[in-house]
C-alpha cells in the first residue's frame, strides 16, 4: 500500500518541485521546507535536492497509507466479526438443549460467520472421533484465526519500526550534505549553505516520527482490542466444548449424541 501511494504521488511532487525551482530560485516559505529538500551551492544557486526530497515524499506517502490502514483494520477487526455476543449465546443454548445439528448449521450460516464460529466448528466437527480430537480441532482453528488476524495488524508495527530508520537515513544524508558544504568552502561555510543539509536532516527526522507515532499507537490500540476479542471468542468456545468432556452422565450423553448427529 505505501508503495502504491508513493508511485501515485511521486510524479505530481516531482513536477511541482521542478516548476518551483525553475520559476524562482529564492526560498518561498518555511512550510515548503517540509515537503521539498533544497540545496544551495557556493554561488548561492538554490536547487531541489532529489534524494532528500524522495525520502520526504516516501515518508509522506507512508504516513497517508498507515492512517488508511489503521482505519481499514479497525473496521475489519470489530468485536462483532470476532466474538458476536448473539451467536455465542445462541450456540450455548443449542448445545445445552442437545440441538447439535442445529448448532453446526447455525454456525455455518453467513449471518453467523465469525472467528468464534470458525473456532467452535473446528471442535464440533470432530465429535465422532472423541473429545480429545474435538479439543485438537478447536485449538487448530484458534491458532489459524489468531495467526491470520495478527498478521494483518503486524503491518502497522513494521511501518512504525521502519519509518524512523528511513528518517534516520535522511538525517545522516543531510548531515553529509552539511559537512560537504563546509569542505567545499574551505572550512568557512556560509550559514545559508549549511541550512540545506541541516534542513534535510531535520525534516526527514520529522516525517519519520510523523509516520511512526500514529502507526505504533494504532498498532497498540488495535492489538489490545484484537487480543481481548480473540480471547473472549476462544474462551467461550472452550466453555461450550467443556460440556462434552467425559466424566458424568450428562457430558457422556452430549458427546454420544453429537457423535451420532450427521453433519449439516
Amino acid at each position: 500500500m505505501p508503495g502504491a501511494c508513493l508511485l501515485a504521488i511521486l510524479p505530481i511532487l516531482a513536477t511541482t518541485a521542478s516548476a518551483a525551482a525553475q520559476a524562482d530560485p529564492a526560498p518561498h516559505s518555511f512550510a515548503e521546507a517540509f515537503f521539498i529538500s533544497h540545496a544551495v551551492d557556493v554561488n548561492g544557486v538554490r536547487s531541489v535536492e532529489w534524494l532528500g526530497s524522495i525520502v520526504i515524499w516516501l515518508l509522506m506517502a507512508t504516513s497517508v497509507a498507515s492512517i488508511g490502514l489503521i482505519g481499514q483494520l479497525a473496521a475489519a477487526n470489530r468485536r462483532a466479526s470476532i466474538a458476536p455476543e448473539v451467536v455465542m449465546h445462541r450456540a450455548a443454548e443449542y448445545v445445552d438443549a442437545g440441538r447439535y445439528k442445529e448448532t453446526m448449521a447455525m454456525l455455518s450460516e453467513p449471518d453467523a460467520e465469525s472467528d468464534f464460529s470458525t473456532i467452535l466448528l473446528g471442535g464440533l466437527e470432530r465429535a465422532p472421533a472423541g473429545f480429545q480430537s474435538m479439543e485438537g480441532g478447536l485449538e487448530q482453528n484458534a491458532t489459524e484465526v489468531i495467526a491470520r488476524r495478527t498478521r494483518h495488524v503486524e503491518i502497522l508495527n513494521v511501518i512504525g519500526q521502519v519509518s524512523p530508520m528511513v528518517g534516520l537515513f535522511g538525517t545522516v544524508y543531510g548531515m553529509i550534505l552539511a559537512f560537504q558544504s563546509i569542505v567545499a568552502s574551505g572550512g568557512n561555510a556560509d550559514p545559508v549553505l549549511l541550512a540545506g543539509g541541516i534542513g534535510t536532516a531535520l525534516v526527514t527526522t520529522f516525517w519519520g516520527l510523523v509516520v511512526a507515532i500514529p502507526a505504533l499507537a494504532g498498532y497498540a490500540a488495535l492489538r489490545g482490542r484484537l487480543d481481548a476479542s480473540l480471547t473472549e471468542a476462544i474462551s467461550e468456545a472452550e466453555t461450550i466444548l467443556e460440556k462434552f468432556r467425559p466424566g458424568d452422565a450428562a457430558s457422556d450423553a452430549r458427546l454420544r449424541s453429537a457423535s451420532e448427529s450427521p453433519k449439516p
